[in-house]
C-alpha cells in the first residue's frame, strides 16, 4: 500500500493535518475512505477547485476510496468562509442543475462507481432533518464561544454586515456531513481548503463526542499566484473548468502565461508528472522555462478538456506565437460576423468590445490610446479607425489585446443569427 500522504506533502498539497503521525500509520497499513465537499454555487468549478480534485485523485490512485460531496443542502445555507457578505440564496433546482455539471467535471479526474469512488449530494440527509431533534442531538455539542473563534465567523462579526443566523448554522451541517459519512461509509478523513480548517475540526470533534472514534482532517494551502492574484482569477475574469465558459484555448493560455515563479509549484499540484520528471523540469531556467510552461499548459488542459482539445489549443498558440496566420487557429475564441458590416465599415472600438477583449467601450478606447490594441499581424490601431473589407485576410480578422489575448473574427456572406 502506497502511503500517498507522503506524496501529497512532497507535491505541496498539505497545509495542516490532524494527528499526522497516526494518519500516516493508518494509511500505510490499510486503504481508507476520505471525502471533499464542493458547494454548487455556480454551474462550473474553476481552476482553484483543482487542488482538492487532484488530491482526491492522488489518494485514489494509492488504493483509497474517495467520496465527493455536492453540498446541495449546505449551499442552501451558504458558507460564510472567505465571504464579506451573505451569499445569494439559491433554489433547489439551480443547485441540482449545477451539481450535475460539477459531477461531470470531477469525473474527468476521479473514478466513481464499481467500488472505486462515491458521489453524493448531502440533500440526501440534510433536507429531511427535524429541527428540534437536530438541535437536541447535534447542536448540544457545539459551544457558541468556541464557534465564534472560527476565522470566517470572526471576520464577519467584525464587519458592519455581520453574520446571519442561517450562516451560523453552516458549521453544524458540515460537521454533521462528516458524522453521516463516518456512520454510512466508515469515512475517516475530510480534506479541503485551509479556510475550512475550523469546519473540519468541528466534524472531527462531533464524531469523537458521539461515536468515541478518531477521524482526521487535512487542508490544502489557499493558493495565490506570485503576482498576488487569487488562483483562477484574471483581469478578464474567472478561469472555469467548463469549456463553454472558458474555452480550452483560453484555459491553455492561462497556464502558458504562468509567472516563472509559479511554474514549479503548479507542475507539482496540477499534473500527474512523476517526481523525477518534475525534478528535470525544475532545472530549466531563463528562456528554457518556456518549455516547462508548455508542458504545464498541455498537461492541465488535457486533463480538463481531453487530448484533442489540448492539441488544438497547443497548435493555435504555437501559430499565434510564431505570428503565422496560415496555421490552424480553430481553437482561438472566434466570433462570426456578417460581411455587410465591413462593407459599410465598423468602428474598431466596437469590434474590441463585441468580442469581449474588453468589458466596455471606454476600456477599448483606453487600450487603443495606450498602444495595446492590434489587428492582424501586429498592426496597431488608432481611435478613429474604421475596419472595412480591405482589412480582411482570407475573410477573417485577428484582434489582439496586449501581448497575448487574441480573438478571431470570421466574416460570412450569409445572415448571422444572433
Amino acid at each position: 500500500m502506497i502511503n500517498k500522504l507522503d506524496v501529497l506533502k512532497e507535491r505541496g498539497f498539505v497545509k495542516q493535518c490532524t494527528d499526522e503521525e497516526e494518519l500516516e500509520k493508518l494509511m500505510s497499513h490499510s486503504k481508507i475512505t476520505y471525502y471533499a465537499g464542493f458547494d454548487p454555487t455556480a454551474d462550473s468549478l474553476h481552476v482553484g477547485s483543482l487542488v482538492p480534485i487532484m488530491a482526491l485523485s492522488h489518494l485514489q490512485q494509492a488504493g483509497n476510496i474517495p467520496i465527493a460531496i455536492i453540498g446541495g443542502g449546505t449551499t442552501m445555507i451558504g458558507d460564510p468562509s472567505g465571504k464579506t457578505e451573505m451569499r445569494r440564496i439559491m433554489t433547489q433546482d439551480e443547485i441540482e442543475t449545477n451539481g450535475v455539471k460539477i459531477l461531470e467535471q470531477i469525473s474527468r479526474y476521479v473514478e466513481f462507481g464499481d467500488g472505486a469512488g462515491i458521489f453524493l449530494n448531502n440533500t440526501e440527509w440534510l433536507l429531511d432533518l427535524k429541527y428540534i431533534e437536530f438541535l437536541r442531538d447535534i447542536g448540544r455539542y457545539f459551544k457558541v464561544n468556541e464557534m465564534i473563534k472560527n476565522e470566517a465567523y470572526r471576520q464577519r462579526l467584525e464587519r458592519e454586515e455581520g453574520l446571519s443566523f442561517i450562516e451560523f448554522n453552516y458549521q453544524l451541517l458540515q460537521a454533521y456531513d462528516f458524522l453521516v459519512l463516518f456512520d454510512r461509509y466508515n469515512c475517516v478523513l475530510q480534506v479541503g481548503g485551509d479556510d475550512q480548517w475550523g469546519n473540519i475540526l468541528a466534524g472531527i470533534d462531533l464524531v469523537r463526542r458521539t461515536r468515541q472514534q478518531t477521524v482526521y482532517g487535512l487542508t490544502f494551502p489557499l493558493l495565490t499566484t506570485a503576482r498576488g492574484q487569487k488562483m483562477g482569477k484574471t483581469e478578464s475574469g474567472t478561469i472555469w473548468l467548463d469549456g463553454n465558459k472558458t474555452s480550452p484555448y483560453e484555459f491553455y493560455q492561462y497556464w502558458i502565461n504562468t509567472d516563472d515563479r509559479d511554474v514549479s509549484k503548479f507542475l507539482a499540484l496540477f499534473t500527474f508528472l512523476s517526481v523525477n520528471e518534475l525534478n528535470e523540469l525544475n532545472k530549466l531556467t531563463g528562456e528554457d522555462l518556456r518549455k516547462a510552461k508548455k508542458i504545464l499548459a498541455y498537461e492541465v488542459t488535457k486533463l480538463a478538456h481531453g487530448e484533442t482539445e489540448a492539441k488544438k489549443a497547443q497548435e493555435s498558440s504555437k501559430v499565434l506565437f510564431a505570428k503565422n496566420s496560415g496555421g490552424d487557429l480553430s481553437a482561438v475564441p472566434t466570433t462570426v460576423m456578417k460581411r455587410e458590416r465591413f462593407t459599410n465599415g465598423v468602428s474598431v472600438i466596437d469590434l474590441f468590445f463585441e468580442t469581449d477583449l474588453v468589458h466596455t467601450k471606454t476600456a477599448a478606447r483606453r487600450l487603443i490610446e495606450q498602444g495595446g490594441a492590434y489587428i492582424n499581424n501586429g498592426k496597431k490601431v488608432v481611435i478613429d479607425m474604421i475596419v472595412t473589407e480591405e482589412h480582411l485576410e482570407n475573410n477573417a480578422l485577428l484582434l489582439r489585446s496586449g501581448k497575448k489575448n487574441y480573438h478571431r473574427i470570421v466574416v460570412v456572406q450569409d445572415k448571422v443569427e444572433k
